[in-house]
């Protein structure tokens, strides 16, 4: 009986207190999330309806040969594709971005392999001769030890000397397959526009029907792509680099102190930084890169144990320099009546 007691005191007093709070804390999370989806999806309304696409926003002419210099006046452009182990989607890859539409002289292609497997070092090599022999300029760069995992091999591969003739820089990882027309989509806004630090494709899933899994991640990815970033870039708000499928200005990347490996989400740690100098980013969402979904189990669990502790532990490390800095305090931080409807509505996510 006094054991009985006790235990109804204790939860009357401590438990039911606690889970109650637990559960108000959630309705007003669920209320936080439904008005700022609300009020994303609003903002992507109003977007279609007046027309607002990148090349209205930006200023974008398609790259033409000079009649005197020919393909000089092109840019020069280095394409990393990292992988690691990638045993069944490499060739896919290589292959993809061996057909892109540029210049040959123009373009630079880097397969940067931190593979530990001899098999897929040497199928990588191959891959790599046969494209060699057909004209490309590709090559592989490895290194003798994974310091800093992709961020540490791709920073590495930066600091090559044929990487100085460089502007710009396209990322796709090993599974991804861009169309041969992306770099003469994507470039043009960087060359054009010289405060544009990056330009970011949306994904799409060749093996989203594969299982229940692949179908529940397509329609989550699907929604951060077409809402999340779609809105951000409407309304000239900060979005986040997705890691693959986009290009970088070299020099804005050098600026904000390159690729860190301090974290798992490199990505999203380099354009912070970026973000925070000034630089401005574009979204094509009508730009589709294909790509895999995790079909395993395991591999999903991974990939969102990093997606969801990554972000904590840049947030943690940068909270000081995102609130001392400069550019964010007077960018975010004043309130200028000459400030249009769209950059007044930076100030409703930060609420958020």
């Amino acid at each position: 009986m006094q054991i009985q007691y006790l235990w109804r005191k204790t939860r009357s007093l401590v438990l039911l207190p606690v889970f109650k709070g637990l559960v108000i804390m959630c309705l007003v999370l669920s209320i936080i999330v439904f008005f700022e989806s609300f009020y994303m999806n609003i903002v992507i309304f109003f977007g279609k309806l007046l027309r607002r696409k990148p090349e209205k926003l930006y200023k974008w002419e398609a790259m033409q040969e000079d009649v005197e210099a020919g393909s000089e006046n092109y840019p020069k452009v280095l394409v990393q594709i990292p992988m690691y182990n990638e045993k069944e989607v490499f060739q896919i890859s290589i292959a993809a971005v061996c057909s892109l539409l540029w210049p040959s002289s123009r373009l630079v292609i880097q397969v940067v392999d931190d593979s530990t497997d001899p098999v897929v070092r040497e199928g990588v090599d191959i891959e790599i001769a046969k494209w060699q022999s057909q004209g490309i300029n590709i090559r592989c760069e490895r290194r003798d030890n994974r310091n800093g995992y992709k961020a540490g091999a791709m920073k590495e591969a930066l600091t090559h000397n044929y990487v100085k003739q460089c502007d710009f820089v396209a990322v796709f990882d090993a599974d991804f397959q861009p169309d041969p027309d992306y770099l003469a989509r994507t470039i043009p806004f960087l060359v054009h526009n010289p405060d544009v630090a990056l330009v970011q494709a949306r994904w799409i899933f060749v093996n989203a029907n594969k299982c229940l899994m692949t179908r529940m991640q397509e329609m989550s990815l699907n929604y951060h792509f077409k809402v999340e970033q779609e809105s951000g870039f409407t309304r000239h708000a900060f979005f986040g680099f997705n890691g693959t499928a986009g290009v970088w200005r070299i020099s804005a990347m050098d600026a904000a102190g390159g690729w860190k490996s301090r974290t798992t989400v490199e990505d999203m740690d380099l354009a912070v930084r970026v973000g925070l100098h000034g630089w401005k980013f574009v979204y094509l969402n009508d730009l589709t890169v294909r790509n895999e979904l995790p079909s395993k189990f395991k591999a999903y669990r991974f990939q969102q144990h990093r997606w969801s502790c990554g972000p904590a532990n840049l947030f943690r490390k940068m909270t000081m320099e995102i609130i001392y800095n400069k550019v964010f305090f007077c960018h975010y931080a004043s309130f200028d009546p000459h400030l249009t409807v769209t950059d007044w509505s930076r100030f409703i996510p930060s609420l958020v």
